[in-house]
């Protein structure tokens, strides 16, 4: 049996060890852990002393306990140390706040987001998922027999005992750019190559056009993962504001001037974790300084399949000229099925397919030829359109219950995220809300830099029960 010592001090170690409790997360003051938790600040002294003990924390003078960097080999810095030991991390005085920043912790806060996603923190729904209910995808039963489908015929054979196509399933290739015409995205079949899911697509742009210490532009608040992959890749990155009206334009501009960028990603339909759209006169500027400045914009659509018809995609405005066009089907068929694609301009298509080719070699044509199967059959059309309406009687509910619960929203809610407005910090209030069983995703996340933050992003999907306000508002009013 764990005296009450040994079972905080697991709980504080395995949080830490999973990085759903981050490196440089403060952990809470001794008087207030005890509180929360219902023990003796003796108790509290000890655990801490365990994880101290345990390399896990370290302690700082008069400011309290900080989650050491495990993965580190060398010891922590010292307080105070300059930070321009990190060449590409310093943040330079200007105009424009941040200029560009090389994120020490970026890949932490990214890691943080995705094993929550392989984490249960318990049965309940998790608000901070990035993916939709298992009883959502579940209704997808046209997948199964898809792949039955193709095993049961001569296409098994041809598909597992050889490599297959270099660009991809021809078939799938043909599905997806008639699926593109379909949003006024020109694409031929031969400027489309299938890869292992999105973020695959985008790791091999990066590592066509970029080489170590190169500028990359990316909105901010964004995906964490893509700052931590630039980050990870040896990029600078430069955060550009977005509101909605789009990104910063003057932020975008005086970057040109300054680090002459190669390259600015954005997701221009149903940005995450805001939710906003790109509007038509933003996405004309965007692509207007791309072809005086030089750069290339990387337009991730993941969530196009949840969009309205009318949404801009830049694609579409630009015609595949300084444009390259990503998307995959994890978020609204099967995550695990990692089938994702980009189309590029004709003279980039040759150079990323050597590169895939480095990564990958290709990809698993079994799965490419069921899901071609599914496109032209018109199943995911319609999978699509069902999962459209769950979302939007989910979102409708899961608004009430924020407001009801005090909170507002920093943007107009749409499609499957919703960025709220807590008034209290999220990276503390996550702590707590995982002691209850409640896996959020805190603002801090989505930020290049990670700084104290009332933000959260929640699933719509997952919050439209009552039961999930209630405890937060506990927490928040006990907090």
């Amino acid at each position: 049996m764990l005296t009450l010592t040994e079972q905080l001090a697991e709980r504080f170690a395995q949080r830490i060890r999973t990085r759903l409790l981050p490196a440089g997360a403060r952990l809470p003051s001794v008087r207030e852990c005890a509180r929360q938790q219902g023990v003796s600040p003796y108790t509290v002294v000890a655990a801490y002393d365990k994880l101290l003990a345990q390399g896990l924390v370290e302690a700082r003078r008069q400011r309290g306990f900080y989650v050491r960097d495990i993965a580190q080999k060398t010891p922590p810095a010292q307080e105070g140390q300059a930070s321009a030991a990190i060449p590409l991390g310093a943040k330079t005085a200007s105009p424009l706040g941040t200029i560009g920043v090389r994120m020490s912790g970026s890949q932490i806060n990214a890691t943080a987001l995705m094993r929550g996603m392989f984490y249960q923190a318990s049965a309940k729904p998790q608000p901070g998922a990035g993916v939709l209910p298992v009883g959502w995808l579940e209704e997808a039963r046209f997948l199964p027999a898809a792949v039955r489908k193709i095993t049961a015929s001569p296409a098994l054979q041809g598909g597992s005992l050889s490599y297959g196509e270099p660009m991809g399933d021809a078939g799938l290739r043909a599905a997806l750019a008639r699926r593109m015409a379909g949003i006024s995205i020109a694409a031929q079949p031969d400027q489309i190559m299938t890869t292992v899911g999105a973020t695959h697509a985008l790791d091999i742009v990066s590592r066509t056009l970029l080489k170590a210490g190169d500028p990359v532009m990316v909105e901010e608040p964004g995906w964490s993962v893509e700052f931590a992959r630039l980050d990870a890749l040896g990029m600078r990155v430069l955060p550009v504001p977005r509101g909605p009206e789009g990104p910063d334009l003057a932020v975008m501009a005086r970057y040109c001037e300054l680090h002459a960028p190669k390259l600015f990603v954005s997701v221009s339909v149903l940005h995450n974790p805001t939710g906003y759209s790109l509007p038509p006169a933003s996405a004309h500027q965007v692509l207007q300084l791309a072809e005086r400045h030089g750069f290339y914009v990387v337009e991730d659509d993941t969530y196009g399949h949840i969009a309205p018809e009318y949404a801009v995609r830049l694609a579409a405005l630009d015609g595949l000229r300084r444009t390259i066009y990503v998307n995959g089907f994890a978020k609204i068929l099967a995550p695990n099925w990692r089938v994702g694609y980009l189309a590029a301009p004709p003279g980039l298509v040759e150079r990323m397919l050597d590169t895939k080719l480095l990564s990958t070699l290709t990809t698993p044509s079994i799965l490419e030829k069921a899901l071609a199967l599914c496109i032209d059959q018109g199943q995911l059309r319609r999978h699509a359109e069902r999962i459209r309406q769950r979302l939007a009687q989910a979102r409708a509910r899961s608004v009430q219950l924020a407001l009801e619960a005090g909170c507002s929203f920093a943007a107009e809610p749409a499609g499957m995220f919703g960025w709220v407005e807590t008034g209290v910090d999220t990276d503390m209030l996550a702590q707590r809300m995982l002691d209850e069983g409640y896996l959020i995703a805190p603002g801090a996340l989505f930020h290049a830099t990670r700084q104290p933050c009332t933000l959260m992003r929640i699933n719509f999907a997952n919050t439209q029960e009552p039961a999930f306000w209630r405890t937060w508002k506990n927490v928040v009013k006990t907090g």
